[in-house]
């Protein structure tokens, strides 16, 4: 498959253009800097919303404020990334979030906290997909699960310093400070589109050329010289593996392990902090192990699968234990499933999907993922009235192993027919081919 830049011609130069590390570390460190504000300011905000004696409704509100604009802006957001300039996109939406943080760090209200962490996730919802499509074009498609690997260890660290911090600026100074903190870790967003070289929409956007020999499955549908369309169903193997991912972050989003470590297991408050914390370690280190390994698009479906499984196992066997100390391990291998996993879903996309509709792909993934989550948290707290947090937990647990067994038999059947058709590939024309980048 080969396209042509409406800048420039594809050609064996621009396939063997070298990679921007230096945009990559940009972008990982502005990933990491307001990452860890997001979760200052989540901290922050829901520690005060108990304090005032908020209803839980209040507190659920800013969860799902935050997980539904995902859901329901994600597909016109990817447009926007893959039409509109980057640049453009990510200083002026940055900057638009570093207006909505400081008014979180003065209002009052929880309507209008609501309203504003609604406001700050649409801009998360645009600029996300505008990264990642940026991510091939900075290091090309052979890098793609380095790269993964050092965004999301960068992220997996903000996130895992931010909940202590929190908890300790509040102590000390209320919430003002924690959240006027994250708005300052937001100028990191405009800073970085205004530092990275690399750019994709507006005159820098791609256009299909032809599609010629290899796996069209990813490619977007065009008509006449409108903007072309990604469509999900079009790829055998990646929509199974899209709804599995959804349906097994949906299962184990469901799981209130607050409850179940505080009430059932009996575990403090601070033995919480630490269970909780050793997932998002677990996370780091399995960000570093997939982004060293080396796999085709085959490979990396497999792999995706066997990771869903066992985390559905993992999480059932967390829900039968009789001490808390033996989560430990298991979060900690929950983890490291979920770093690789995180890691897998971007080399994927950067793979299969055709460049100028990368924003779009990515962001009905997100809106996907995000849209399972909320559907967790809300399934968990009904469950909760009827269910006991133990039965809740390996109940969790098996619906996300039966999720990757039943979308597991698709995904099976269209590796096995991809594997097939790349052999008889190979067999016919064992001379290899350059693929034109742009």
């Amino acid at each position: 498959m080969s396209f042509t830049s409406s800048k420039v011609a594809p050609n064996a130069a621009a396939a063997a253009a070298p990679p921007r590390w230096s945009d990559l570390y940009i972008a990982a460190l502005a990933r990491a800097v307001s990452g860890c504000g997001d979760m200052l300011a989540a901290t922050a905000l829901a520690l005060i919303l108990v304090a005032r004696g908020e209803s839980g409704l209040a507190v659920a509100g800013i969860l799902l404020a935050a997980a539904v604009p995902l859901v329901a802006v994600g597909p016109i957001a990817g447009r926007l990334a893959d039409r509109v300039d980057s640049r453009t996109l990510i200083v002026s939406v940055g900057l638009v979030q570093v207006g909505v943080c400081v008014a979180l760090a003065f209002a009052t209200q929880p309507i209008l906290i609501i309203a504003l962490v609604a406001t700050l996730a649409i801009g998360l919802a645009i600029t996300g997909p505008t990264m990642s499509a940026l991510t091939p074009l900075m290091v090309g498609r052979q890098n793609l699960a380095k790269a993964g690997g050092i965004s999301q260890t960068a992220a997996t660290i903000g996130m895992l310093v931010a909940p202590a911090l929190g908890g300790v600026l509040v102590g000390a100074f209320g919430s003002r400070v924690p959240l006027l903190i994250d708005a300052g870790t937001y100028v990191s967003i405009p800073i970085a589109g205004l530092l990275i070289r690399t750019r994709r929409g507006g005159r820098f956007r791609t256009v299909p050329a032809a599609i010629s020999g290899g796996t069209a499955a990813a490619a977007p549908a065009t008509t006449g010289g409108r903007q072309p369309v990604f469509r999900m169903r079009s790829d055998a193997l990646l929509w199974p593996l899209v709804v599995m991912i959804g349906a097994v972050v949906g299962a184990i989003s469901a799981v209130n392990d607050v409850f179940f470590i505080r009430q059932t297991l009996h575990g403090s408050a601070t033995v919480y902090g630490l269970v909780a914390a050793t997932w998002i370690v677990g996370m780091v280190f399995g960000a570093v192990i997939r982004g060293r390994q080396r796999r085709d698009d085959i490979g990396t479906a497999k792999a995706l699968l066997l990771n869903s499984l066992a985390t559905g196992v993992a999480i059932t066997v967390a829900g039968l234990v009789p001490r808390v100390g033996w989560l430990v391990p298991l979060w900690l291998l929950g983890g490291v499933l979920n770093g690789m996993e995180n890691v897998s879903i971007g080399v994927i996309l950067g793979s299969r999907v055709a460049p100028e509709v990368r924003g779009h792909a990515s962001a009905i993934f997100n809106s996907i993922a995000g849209g399972a989550n909320a559907f967790g948290y809300l399934a968990g707290g009904v469950l909760l009235a009827i269910a006991s947090p133990r039965l809740l937990v390996v109940a969790c647990g098996l619906a996300g192993v039966a999720a990757a067994a039943i979308f597991g038999v698709p995904l099976t059947r269209a590796m096995r027919r991809e594997r097939a058709t790349s052999d008889t590939a190979v067999a016919d024309d064992p001379l290899p081919r350059t693929i034109a980048a742009v």
